[in-house]
């Protein structure tokens, strides 16, 4: 799917730009057509030269040539790519991205591309994991750019850990995947919701939980990726909205139900990804409850069950996916939640796996189909994890 596609490879100062010399080749043999973008610290790990000589293109690294003038229109490059893809990424170069500071050729032609953006980071494991590079990771995510995760292993600095530039042929593969797939969800129209509800007790207090709804937004850029239409129903979270996906905000359940119910009979997929709090209370308390001397009980009735309202309301052709987050008897109690919502598959969260699930960037999940196959996958990046998802309902429902 690489053939003849017009790619701009952006290298940045990080000593896995040796990395980008394989990588163009790769690019190149697989039929692609390679422009490159260096900054100029990127020059000092790897030379112009070698790259130029592999793609057959001069190798831009400033606004003008030296000794000619001649001037590197970053808005024609924008114009003239299929896709951008900046590996290795460096820290400093993520976060210029994210925040828009175009002091070099490479930000300034990022922020020109009408193109679908890939970005592999290359760094040391604690600048990777640093809560900065997270923010500024999760920024570049919300924009709509394909964050390409780092694999762990042996690092520079001689510490081991995530950082690693993930290799070239792996890269390839992404693209490859991504143009074969590109526009596979055009026409559909797909509801996703994420994220918890959080159940007034009084002004200032609420129940809720610890779901952060990272999972529920990437499975919402991932569809939005592929061109669907995608309405996205979300619980209180601090995340900023995917590239092309429109959100409707709720606080309670019970807004959830209201709004997931009313956009369902026009919805093509569901997947309901929301940590949807199964109780609430009683009553709300109009004013600030005040600490007493004895202690307080809460009154809680059920919560409408979202999920098995829609699959009540599920007619022929549309397909509805649910998440189940279990302690114990993961995978009985799983199904059981399959059949008793008429869900067409459900993806089983665990509890068991430390580093995975609430909170986290990561998440190790089993498929579970109403036939009762088992797709059990490893630990991923919650973008690997929703790609995985979105890939699993086109081959099973769509061809």
């Amino acid at each position: 799917m690489l053939e003849n596609r017009k790619i701009i490879l952006g290298i940045t100062g990080s000593i896995a730009a040796y990395k980008a010399v394989y990588l163009a080749r790769t690019l190149i043999k697989r039929g692609a057509e390679v422009q490159v973008v260096i900054t100029p610290s990127g020059k000092e790990f790897i030379t112009p030269v070698t790259l130029s000589s592999l793609t057959q293109k001069p190798v831009i690294s400033e606004f003008f040539t030296a000794n000619t003038g001649e001037w590197h229109s970053h808005v024609d490059l924008g114009l003239w790519a299929d896709a951008m893809l900046v590996a290795p990424a460096t820290a400093s170069t993520i976060a210029k991205m994210a925040n828009g500071i175009a002091d070099n050729m490479l930000v300034t032609t990022y922020l020109s591309a009408r193109s679908p953006v890939f970005v592999a980071p290359a760094m040391d494991f604690d600048m990777y994991r640093h809560p900065t590079t997270r923010r500024n990771l999760d920024l570049l995510r919300s924009y709509g750019n394909h964050i390409i995760e780092p694999a762990e292993g042996a690092l520079a600095s001689g510490l081991e850990g995530k950082g690693r530039m993930e290799e070239p042929e792996k890269i390839a593969d992404i693209l490859d995947r991504f143009f074969d797939e590109s526009g596979s969800f055009a026409g559909k129209r797909v509801m996703v919701t994420a994220g918890p509800t959080y159940e007034k007790i009084d002004p200032v207090r609420f129940i809720g939980n610890y779901s952060s709804g990272k999972m529920g937004y990437a499975i919402a850029a991932a569809f939005a990726a592929r061109g669907a239409d995608v309405t996205l129903v979300s619980g209180p979270v601090t995340l900023s909205a995917p590239a092309g996906v429109k959100r409707v905000d709720v606080e309670s359940a019970r807004e959830m139900y209201n709004v997931a119910t009313a956009c369902f009979p026009d919805t093509d997929i569901a997947v309901m990804c929301a940590a949807v709090a199964d109780f609430a209370p009683a009553q709300t308390a109009v004013s600030k409850i005040k600490r007493g001397t004895d202690g307080m009980t809460l009154q809680l009735v059920p919560n409408p069950d979202i999920a098995a309202a829609l699959g009540k309301m599920k007619k022929p052709g549309q397909i509805l996916a649910g998440f189940a987050l279990e302690s114990d008897n993961e995978e009985a109690n799983a199904r059981h939640k399959l059949e008793k919502k008429n869900l067409d598959f459900i993806v089983l969260n665990s509890l068991a796996d430390k580093g995975a699930c609430f909170g986290g960037d990561n998440n190790k999940v089993t498929v579970i189909s109403r036939s009762g196959d088992i797709k059990a996958c490893p630990m991923k990046s919650k973008s690997e994890v929703a790609e995985d998802i979105v890939t699993y309902i086109s081959e099973m429902f769509l061809k």
